[in-house]
């Protein structure tokens, strides 16, 4: 919903604005999407969320610069007072207003407008809730769009807009960044594509909307239903000034549409490399390492997870435990997590045994541990009662290598030579056997290369405090080196691994991927250094965003 800023309802807090979405557009973003979308003075305008009008005054001036006389726009807004000062500022502009107020999914669909335009409501889908989001979604449907129940309002305006088009005509949106990310934005993604025959990206590298908490894209579709599109142009700009002064488009094909667009988000020749390096089976997918597994869900890992200081003073025996890595993911920065390793977070108080006594063998100290988890309601908990034994966790066999799941800077692999046991709180990759060997020597060193990171950020998600969040089946299409690649990397990489682990230590990781990726990516597998910057400075711009998504979101 565009709101204009200087003359705002006097009851309508920001609360209450942000509830249903509005969020003020600057000035310079309404009209340069108007300018855009509106080109003959007889076009008909539609802003669907109008809001008080500011695409809308944008698009009586277009009219009449093209030389319409007292042009009519329309518009729809649930607001009562936004819409009447919306119809105030578009006669103060010299157009007439024709402004339904109420809910747009209930307004008929008339496919007759040259351009729709504006910046539809964002409002999450824990509070998109109610008849609203049923008419939404049913809105939506009428497009050939089912959207799931995570979907944000966003979601079902773009598609319910698209339908009030005339062949040919014009789609300009202010949506936020989650149409290149979201995975319930898989089917408005598809949908652009097969609607109309040209789409248009403009990122920012800068946040535009200072209440949203969330990133801005301008999306500029055109050609509806007169053929489906095959590639989308990408700029980038700082901020809203920068519109002013645009550069160069990028030409970006994805290869399915409903996938994220996060590669709409890199420079053409880092995608061209990236691609390539596939191509020639330097990197691959690593699905074909192996499989990444989720970890134990225990129901009470406090209760579960026990410190040897903690065993010790229960009196378990070494049989009733089981080694396992702690809760969380912050001792898992280096090359591995050996058994000397596990043994000092032991010490250090980290919850590194997993109680998990045998049947039948149950000695007084762990029939005394069970009888104090059942006065703490441990066994009445929804995973515990699930069980046939509430006390004896599911286990997986110790994995290979430990992968993390929420990571600050980057995606770690780590060879787990302790042998131990892992929580859900990371995840286990199972390597296929022909590749065991080399990829627990390997793969965790040949993983910090900037290639591999990249698409860490093109695969995952960006989640609460700009946290990189990866889920086994991102994982399954993160790239990483091939078995080919490591093995004619690895008296390379054997030779700096010490050396790297130390920067590791040091937390100097920067100074690791830089040796990493000339033992591997320059030396082996022949990448100009000039290519390899170009990838390493994508990756760290994409991550710097994420970074500072989170801490714009946590002020």
């Amino acid at each position: 919903m565009a709101v204009n800023a200087p003359n705002r309802d006097p009851w309508d807090t920001q609360g209450l604005r942000k509830a249903r979405g509005a969020f003020f557009t600057p000035s310079t973003i309404a009209s340069y999407i108007v300018d855009w979308a509106v080109e003959t003075p007889q076009d008909k305008v539609l802003e669907p969320s109008t809001g008080d009008a500011e695409f809308l005054v944008h698009a009586v001036d277009r009219l009449i610069a093209l030389g319409a006389d007292s042009p009519t726009v329309h518009g729809s807004e649930l607001h009562a007072w936004s819409a009447e000062e919306g119809r105030r500022r578009i006669a103060a502009a010299g157009g007439q207003a024709d402004i339904t107020v109420g809910d747009f999914f209930e307004r008929p669909v008339e496919p007759i407008f040259d351009a729709v335009v504006g910046n539809p409501p964002y409002i999450r889908f824990q509070d998109f809730t109610g008849n609203q989001r049923v008419r939404a979604r049913a809105a939506a449907l009428r497009g050939g769009v089912a959207l799931s129940g995570l979907a944000s309002a966003w979601a079902a305006f773009t598609v319910a807009s698209t339908l009030h088009l005339r062949p040919g005509g014009r789609l300009g949106f202010v949506l936020p960044a989650e149409l290149l990310t979201a995975n319930y934005a898989g089917a408005v993604r598809r949908f652009l594509f097969e609607q109309f025959t040209s789409i248009e990206l403009v990122l920012f590298e800068e946040r535009v909307f200072a209440e949203a908490e969330t990133e801005a894209v301008l999306l500029l579709a055109s050609g509806y239903q007169e053929g489906s599109a095959t590639s989308a142009q990408v700029r980038q700009v700082r901020n809203a000034t920068g519109l002013q002064t645009m550069p160069p488009a990028i030409s970006w094909t994805p290869a399915d549409p409903a996938q994220k667009w996060l590669g709409a988000t890199i420079d053409a020749q880092v995608t061209a490399a990236l691609l390539d390096a596939v191509s020639a089976d330097q990197l691959q997918a690593l699905s074909k390492w192996g499989d990444t597994k989720l970890g134990i869900v225990t129901g009470r890992n406090n209760y579960f997870a026990m410190s040897p200081a903690t065993v010790a003073e229960v009196g378990l025996s070494a049989r009733e435990t089981l080694p396992l890595s702690p809760p969380g993911s912050s001792h898992l920065r280096g090359l591995e997590l050996s058994t000397a390793a596990l043994r000092e977070l032991g010490k250090r108080g980290r919850r590194t045994r997993l109680f998990y006594p045998a049947e039948g063998l149950l000695s007084e100290a762990a029939i005394t541990y069970l009888a104090s988890g059942i006065a703490d309601g441990v066994d009445q908990t929804y995973k515990s009662r699930a069980r046939r034994l509430w006390w004896q966790v599911p286990l997986l066999p110790p994995a290979d290598l430990f992968l993390t799941y929420m990571n600050a800077d980057t995606v770690r692999l780590v060879t787990n030579t302790a042998k131990a046991y892992h929580l859900n709180s990371i995840h286990g990759v199972y390597l296929r056997p022909e590749h065991t060997k080399l990829g627990r020597e390997l793969l965790p060193l040949g993983a910090l290369n900037s290639f591999t990171m990249l698409s860490a950020e093109l695969a995952g998600r960006a989640y609460g405090g700009g946290v990189l969040k990866m889920e086994p089946g991102e994982a399954a299409r993160w790239l990483v080196p091939s078995p080919n690649a490591l093995d004619q990397a690895r008296e390379k990489l054997v030779a700096i691994q010490p050396q790297v682990g130390g920067k590791l230590r040091s937390g100097k990781l920067s100074e690791a991927v830089k040796m990493v990726d000339d033992a591997l990516l320059v030396e082996t597998m022949g990448i100009p250094r000039p290519t390899v910057r170009a990838v390493r400075q994508t990756r760290d711009e994409l991550a710097g965003r994420r970074e500072a998504r989170g801490h714009a979101v946590q002020d």
